[in-house]
């Protein structure tokens, strides 16, 4: 309506001022209701022609949307086990900070696992002062084989030398008898020094290693019961909090409520339609109003401009793909920041908005090297932006009475 009220200044209104003072046409007369398109035929032609190429050149080279959102991220609270709920420490929506505890679930299974494994361990720490009375005892039985080996090769020695003094003085049978003895008692100190050498294995290697297995278990449940007690991971307000002792939490079917974490907003995600791509660009100026901060207008740039388009993500699957599901065309995804810090501090967190952004040829007008038409059209492409201004502005004026008055809430 804006537009064809502009339009019709310059084309409709010189037309009907011409047709009544050169012309001496008079309204009610010559003009009236059924002669207005014939008497002002080439006003209302150029009126639509020109309406219609101003909206088209405002809202390419201008682009708007209403797909302006403060958007904001929130953690599903949700353990990492399945149980029940022991006890909750949180209400339905409560403000929390980062560490306070949520709620605990059953870990009776958990503190079972540490006390068999404390036993475990105090059984191999049993076991290996056993072991170690038994070294001494070892090396007892060494000390006696060493020293009965030792008597028997002094016995088998004096024997040899009389034997080999005065041969017949000792019977041969006498001599073996030695000689088997030394070889007996060679054997039990072998046998005592492998006792001794297995102990020893066992007490530096064997039982160690199973205490270790036995520790790592009990740290192992330790580590399982700390898990049935969630915590908040950040400050900021859980929210549909709804659990209660002898509730089932499925981490995989069932979270147990959602954390929102405090954070102040500082930039609004927009969409625009695909034809605008050529037009958005980073560094681009714009305002936005938003019904939560009514009748106000922010002023923010353009930041990044996302590159990919949303609808035509292709995840692998067991199926193929038909193009017609992408028929849906998808939106430019801008980031806007205020222009000004602080200038969307007091907006909401999830708030939609109405968002312009406005394309400035400054930079090409200013090099100079442009055509005598081309500067005409620069300066109208960057002068039409004030009509969406001006259109964003009754916008922000009317939210209110629209939504208060007209919607009926």
């Amino acid at each position: 309506m804006l537009e064809i009220l502009l339009c019709s200044l310059v084309t409709v209104l010189p037309d009907y001022l011409f047709r009544r003072f050169v012309q001496g046409k008079r309204f009610g007369r010559e003009i009236t209701l059924f002669s207005v398109w014939y008497e002002l035929r080439y006003g209302i032609t150029l009126c639509l022609i020109l309406t219609v190429s101003l909206i088209t050149t405002i809202f390419y080279f201008h682009p708007s949307t209403t797909a302006a959102a403060s958007v904001f991220r929130t953690v599903t609270i949700l353990p990492e086990m399945t149980g029940r709920v022991e006890e909750t420490y949180v209400g339905i929506s409560q403000r929390v900070k980062e560490g306070d505890p949520l709620f605990r679930m059953d870990g009776s299974r958990y503190e079972a696992d540490i006390e068999t494994a404390k036993k475990r361990i105090a059984e191999i720490d049993a076991r290996l002062a056993v072991a170690k009375a038994q070294l001494a005892e070892a090396d007892a039985q060494i000390a006696a084989a060493s020293a009965g080996l030792q008597e028997a090769q002094e016995e088998f020695q004096a024997r040899v030398d009389i034997q080999r003094r005065s041969p017949g003085a000792v019977a041969a049978r006498e001599v073996d008898r030695f000689e088997a003895r030394v070889a007996s008692q060679q054997a039990a100190l072998d046998a005592a020094t492998a006792s001794r050498d297995a102990l020893l294995e066992r007490i530096d290697t064997q039982l160690p290693a199973e205490r270790a297995t036995a520790v790592a278990a009990m740290q192992e449940a330790e580590v399982e019961l700390g898990k049935t007690l969630i915590v908040a991971g950040t400050d900021g307000v859980v929210q549909q909090f709804t659990l209660r002792p002898g509730d089932l939490v499925n981490a995989m079917l069932r979270p147990a409520g959602v954390l929102v974490p405090d954070s102040k907003v500082d930039a609004l995600l927009a969409g625009f339609g695909q034809i605008e791509s050529q037009v958005i660009r980073q560094g681009m100026v714009g305002e936005v109003t938003c019904p939560a901060l009514p009748i106000q207008i922010i002023p923010v740039v353009v930041t990044e401009v996302q590159d990919v388009i949303a609808t035509g993500q292709v995840r692998p699957t067991d199926r193929l793909f038909d193009v017609q599901e992408f028929a849906q065309p998808g939106t430019i995804t801008a980031l806007l920041e205020p222009l000004y810090a602080g200038g969307l501090a007091n907006l909401p967190q999830g708030a939609s908005c109405i968002a312009n952004v406005y394309t400035s040829n400054h930079e090409r007008l200013s090099a100079g090297d442009l055509g005598t038409f081309q500067r005409i059209g620069l300066h109208l492409v960057d002068t039409v932006g004030v009509v969406h201004a001006m259109l964003l502005r009754i916008q922000a004026l009317l939210l209110p009475v629209k939504t208060l008055v007209l919607s009926g809430h």
